[in-house]
């Protein structure tokens, strides 16, 4: 089965085609530079990176590119290495409690801010990733 975009297609393309979100914000390079602009925060946090204990940031920097690629119509190259996300799963293992998904949402909503998308991308995408790192919560711990 391949993935399908989650979020829809709509009609624009030249020849009539539909464009995805993907492709209407700038394709593989827009991500690129969402991704790079969200780990140069994390690298410089003391609560999150230990959360990363690759020894550096390369391959998570990797599967979120190649997660939020596909999620937005992007290449399914994360489901053709990774099979299917399932982002809860995945982060099972790690503490993500309020204080982790308040700096996660620092660094990514700077990272988005940095793209200089149109508004209406702008708030499509970061109500996503804010709706995302709510649904992380797993324990109200320190």
């Amino acid at each position: 089965m391949r993935p399908q975009n989650l979020v829809g297609r709509k009609p624009g393309g030249p020849d009539g085609t539909t464009v995805s979100f993907y492709d209407e914000i700038g394709g593989h390079e827009t991500f690129v530079r969402l991704v790079d602009a969200f780990y140069d925060g994390v690298a410089a946090d003391d609560g999150l990176r230990p959360m990363y204990p690759e020894g550096d940031l390369g391959p998570a920097k990797e599967r979120l590119r190649m997660f939020l690629e596909q999620y937005w119509g992007g290449p399914t190259t994360y489901s053709e290495q990774r099979g299917h996300p399932r982002l809860r799963m995945r982060h099972a293992s790690f503490k993500v409690n309020p204080d982790a998904r308040d700096r996660w949402l620092t660094h990514m909503r700077a990272a988005v801010d940095s793209l200089g998308l149109p508004p209406a991308q702008h708030g499509l995408l970061w109500d996503y990733l804010e709706r995302a790192a709510h649904s992380m919560l797993n324990t109200f711990e320190d």
